[in-house]
C-alpha cells in the first residue's frame, strides 16, 4: 500500500511539472504579455538589479492538498518578478498577509513569502490564480479569465484530493464558478460571494469566499487577520473531512 502511495504521488508530481511548463510558455494573451515583459525591462526602483520573471506564474503547493486557493493574479512586482505567486511584493504586502494566516491555520511552515529561495512549503494547501500574468492595474479582461481558464482547471485535474476551495476576492470566486460550470457542475442557486461565504458544491467540495488579501483590503481594516483566520479555520475542519 505504501509503495502505491508513493507511486501516486510521484504521478501527481509529475502531472503538475507538465502543466507548469504549459502555463509558463503561454502566449494566449497578447496585452498581458507586453505589459508583463515590459514591466520586466522598465522595474521598480528597489528591484532593479533583479531579474524578473516576467512570464505566467503556475500555481504553488503540496500536490496532495485538499485545499485550493484561488487569487486574482500575479503582482507586477511581486510575483511577475519573482515567479512564484503571493511572493515578493514587499514587507507586509499581500504574499506576507496571506501566508502568516496559512501558518497560523497550519497549511505554511513560515510566516512570510518573500523569495523563491526562502524554504517556504506548504502542507495540504496549493495557491493558485484565475489569471496567471500581472494585468494592468490589476484588472484582467473577461476575456482574459477566460482564456486563462484552463490552466486552473489542469492544476486542478492533478490535484485529486481537493475537498476545500477558498478563493481570494471575487474575480477567484467567479472564475471557479465558471470552472465548474464548464465542468458540467451546475449550482443552484448561483453562490454569491461574500467574506466567509461558504457553498456545498454537487462534486462534494466546499467553496468558501474570502476577501482578497490586497494592501487596500489590509490597511483600511476592510480584512483583518482574524477575519482571514475564521476563513481558514472553517478550511481545515473542511478539508480534514
Amino acid at each position: 500500500a505504501e509503495r502505491r502511495r508513493d507511486r501516486a504521488a510521484l504521478i501527481m508530481t509529475a502531472t503538475l511539472q507538465l502543466v507548469r511548463q504549459q502555463i509558463v510558455t503561454c502566449e494566449r494573451c497578447p496585452r498581458l504579455r507586453t505589459y508583463c515583459q515590459r514591466i520586466g525591462r522598465e522595474k521598480r526602483r528597489a528591484y532593479l538589479t533583479d531579474t524578473y520573471w516576467a512570464r505566467p506564474v503556475p500555481g504553488f503547493g503540496d500536490p496532495e492538498a485538499r485545499l485550493l486557493i484561488v487569487g486574482l493574479a500575479p503582482a507586477a512586482h511581486g510575483a511577475n518578478r519573482t515567479g512564484r505567486v503571493f511572493t515578493g511584493d514587499g514587507v507586509g504586502g499581500s504574499g506576507d498577509f496571506l501566508m502568516a494566516a496559512l501558518h497560523r491555520a497550519g497549511f505554511a511552515n513560515l510566516p512570510t513569502s518573500q523569495h523563491v529561495d526562502d524554504g517556504l512549503q506548504l502542507d495540504g494547501a496549493f495557491i493558485a490564480a484565475a489569471v496567471r500574468c500581472a494585468p494592468p492595474d490589476n484588472k484582467p479582461t473577461p476575456d482574459e479569465i477566460a482564456r486563462c481558464l484552463p490552466h486552473l482547471d489542469a492544476e486542478l485535474g492533478a490535484l485529486p484530493h481537493v475537498r476545500v476551495v477558498v478563493a481570494l476576492g471575487r474575480i477567484g470566486f467567479d472564475a471557479y464558478l465558471q470552472l465548474t460550470r464548464q465542468r458540467g457542475i451546475v449550482v443552484r442557486p448561483r453562490p454569491v460571494f461574500g467574506h466567509g461565504s461558504l457553498a456545498h458544491l454537487p462534486n462534494g467540495q466546499t467553496l468558501l469566499g474570502c476577501y482578497h488579501p490586497s494592501r487596500q483590503n489590509t490597511n483600511t481594516g476592510r480584512l483583518t487577520a482574524p477575519m482571514m483566520d475564521d476563513v481558514f479555520r472553517v478550511a481545515r475542519r473542511l478539508s480534514r473531512r
